[in-house]
């Protein structure tokens, strides 16, 4: 076997206009651009993408059009780009599809799952294995093994075997508290040399029945809470034994967070105000997000609605953005009431939880996204206090879609 070298990345995120920020939008572009210029100077055999290089299956044309031209240099050097699809990017339907289907025609990406056998072998060299992705734990059961048996997997001995997938394994080390299981390592297949992760937005390096385990993470920042985690991909050389040794290089193009949190418990709404616009003050930074996390109890006569959420925004003269995260809680809350969330019909309180769950996923998500999942937990409520099974999965499944 010949030695040889890969890149190995996931979790682009492509096109993600982060707290509705077109500036964020073209931070990820950015990213984007260093891990190419990065890839053309190592000058790997091929660079593996593990999901997720889209935001969603339908990207702008803006967004698109930066890939192509990235894509395009990866081609005209020679180094041909891997890929299968993340929970993000996937097709919400077979009417739809995917852009990766497009850019896998025009010969721009080699979108594994696609290609009968789901397979792309380098002479002398490697076989790289890729599966879809199926968005939940429940339907990755059902479907996973199906897809293998329709394209077998076929490790082989004498070169080095790359298996590629977009999920979170159910290991101790990576779930909780990263993200939620997605599948168990006994469904995957074994055989190969090197396991090619995604999803996961923290790096992560193990062990697989013997073989490596690897997830790079996200090249940017998706979420708040991952701001304090390095962003790179992994070099990695490959020698004539089937010796692999992952090199993890950093991005150096990434925005900079700042998250602090704060414990209020017992201060008053003007209190809080004026406090976190002094945290914001301190911490004010050019061109960095910050992200003040307020937590605590609020005394019985506050309220959360009390705190000025727009005097805290707008105390950051250098900052691109301060996004305060709200995760106080109100006090004194009458037995009834909460009682009646679970026993009453649920038709007085819904434009309020609404409006709750809304500023919590507001949080995490776009607005439109945020909407979206607010309905849903709203909606589900009832039917899981009636323990209307049929009714939680159906809610759950339109979600997903």
């Amino acid at each position: 076997m010949k030695a040889f070298s890969f890149v190995h990345a996931a979790d682009l995120h492509l096109g993600y206009s982060q707290y509705g920020l077109e500036a964020r939008r073209e931070d990820f572009d950015r990213v984007f651009q260093e891990l190419v210029d990065r890839t053309l100077e190592l000058k790997p055999d091929f660079i593996i993408i593990a999901g997720d290089l889209f935001h969603t299956p339908r990207p702008s044309n803006v967004t698109l059009e930066h890939a192509v031209k990235k894509f395009s240099q990866l081609r005209d050097a020679g180094i041909p780009v891997l890929v299968v699809d993340g929970s993000h990017d996937s097709a919400p339907n077979s009417v739809t599809g995917t852009i990766l289907n497009p850019l896998d025609s025009a010969g721009l990406i080699y979108y594994l799952p696609r290609h009968d056998g789901a397979f792309w072998r380098k002479r002398d060299c490697c076989y790289v294995y890729g599966v879809p992705n199926f968005r939940t734990r429940r339907k990755t059961e059902e479907n996973l093994t199906g897809f293998m048996q329709q394209n077998k997997p076929n490790p082989e001995p004498s070169l080095f075997n790359i298996f590629v997938f977009h999920m979170a394994l159910d290991l101790p080390e990576l779930t909780p508290p990263f993200v939620e299981a997605e599948a168990s390592p006994e469904l995957l297949p074994m055989g190969f040399d090197y396991y090619a992760a995604g999803h996961v937005h923290k790096r992560y390096e193990g062990k697989l029945g013997g073989s490596l385990l690897v997830y790079p993470g996200s090249t940017e920042t998706v979420n708040y809470d991952e701001a304090h985690d390095e962003k790179g991909f992994y070099y990695v050389e490959v020698n004539e034994k089937k010796e692999a040794s992952p090199h993890f290089i950093k991005l150096n193009s990434t925005r900079e967070f700042i998250v602090f949190e704060h414990d209020f418990t017992g201060f008053t709404a003007s209190k809080i105000t004026e406090l976190a616009v002094q945290l914001v003050k301190g911490a004010d930074k050019e061109g960095a997000i910050i992200v003040p996390v307020l937590r605590g109890v609020l005394p019985s006569e506050a309220s959360r609605g009390d705190v000025d959420i727009a005097q805290i925004r707008g105390a950051a003269e250098k900052a691109l953005l301060v996004h305060p995260v709200i995760l106080l809680r109100e006090s004194g809350i009458p037995e009834a009431v909460v009682r009646s969330i679970f026993e009453s019909e649920i038709k007085d309180l819904k434009t309020k939880s609404f409006e709750y769950f809304l500023q919590i996923f507001s949080e995490r998500y776009s607005r439109e996204e945020a909407e979206k999942i607010a309905h849903a937990a709203v909606n589900i409520i009832e039917p899981l206090v009636k323990k209307q099974d049929q009714k939680v999965r159906q809610i759950l499944e339109e979600l997903i879609k």
